[in-house]
């Protein structure tokens, strides 16, 4: 599975007209969907044992880990919400060390890697789920696409755009600030002005490969029983054990790419990019690769760009709690 309709893609992007960045975009799967074929004849997915693992014995109907009284959200003390330590970490990729690296991974012209520094905040350990959006989706009337909420309720939501994703995230911010249910200190952090949101694409490469540069969430080589990739379908979150994994997220590898709010842009990042009020024509950084790509694309690294309307059965998104 890759993402290429419209202006989604993987290779870099630096502003062309449409039209431009749709012939880029195609040319780009192109060459991707040959380097995915080379891989997946060329280079095993470890660990060789278990290729084609089961999902970790956690029942895929059990919803005991969602709040059904606060928005189907995870039942702990921070609603799924997972702290990452502000500080310095590795972005980009060194084809040196990883050999799948793509152009757009590149820090800049003269460094393969750069050292950014994300200051604290907190991200979804999940990604949205089906039911969560419904509930959203039921409580104001906002118009989504039947096939958007037909998986089953604890799958990851797909088929949804930047908009609907932003959507759902101001949506969830005022019900959180409004309520007595809210956790302690997540009522703190809205009265101090964070907002949940989308991860930008700093915050979310630090939370998928920590600080020690690695090209995995678990490490450097592909593993079929920690992440859904090179499969067929979406699987309920959380349904891979990943204890190597920083922070304790699950799926931030593999089942759905996930929008930031970061436009795509050459690095080397620049914070300061992270608008909402950019031009309409602007592409948006989606990370973290499907269910159906190869290890090539759910590495922690990889970099996907598309426009804020498109709706792909691949494109899904986590939220993040941020300073803004």
């Amino acid at each position: 599975m890759y993402p290429f309709q419209g202006a989604v893609q993987v290779q870099g992007s630096d502003r062309k007209p449409a039209w431009i960045r749709g012939l880029l975009g195609m040319v780009a799967l192109t060459v991707l969907i040959a380097v995915g074929l080379f891989y997946s004849f060329a280079d095993p997915i470890l660990p060789a044992e278990a290729t084609n693992p089961p999902p970790s014995t956690r029942d895929p109907a059990n919803l005991s880990r969602f709040s059904a009284e606060r928005w189907l959200l995870p039942d702990d003390e921070m609603l799924g919400f997972v702290q990452v330590p502000g500080g310095p970490f590795v972005m980009g990729s060194d084809p040196a060390v990883d050999p799948r690296a793509f152009d757009n991974e590149r820090w800049s012209e003269t460094s393969a890697q750069g050292t950014f520094d994300v200051p604290d905040f907190y991200i979804g350990r999940y990604e949205v789920t089906v039911g969560q959006f419904r509930v959203f989706a039921d409580a104001t009337g906002y118009a989504v696409d039947e096939q958007t909420l037909a998986d089953p309720v604890d799958h990851p939501v797909v088929g949804v755009s930047w908009t609907d994703a932003l959507a759902y995230a101001r949506w969830l911010e005022n019900e959180l600030a409004e309520s007595p249910e809210v956790p302690p200190e997540i009522k703190r952090l809205l009265d101090e002005g964070w907002r949940v949101t989308l991860p930008t694409e700093a915050e979310w490469e630090k939370a998928a490969r920590g600080t020690d540069g690695r090209i995995y969430p678990w490490g450097d080589l592909p593993r079929a029983d920690r992440a859904n990739f090179a499969g067929q379908a979406t699987r309920p979150v959380g349904s891979y054990d990943c204890p190597e994994c920083p922070y304790g997220l699950a799926d931030v590898s593999g089942n759905a790419w996930e929008w930031t709010r970061s436009p795509f842009q050459p690095l080397p990042y620049d914070e300061s990019d992270d608008r909402e009020d950019l031009d309409a024509d602007a592409l948006w950084v989606m990370r973290g690769g499907s269910f159906g790509d190869g290890p090539e694309l759910v590495r922690a690294a990889v970099r996907g760009g598309a426009d804020p309307g498109v709706r792909r059965p691949y494109i899904g998104f986590r939220l993040a709690l941020s300073r803004y």
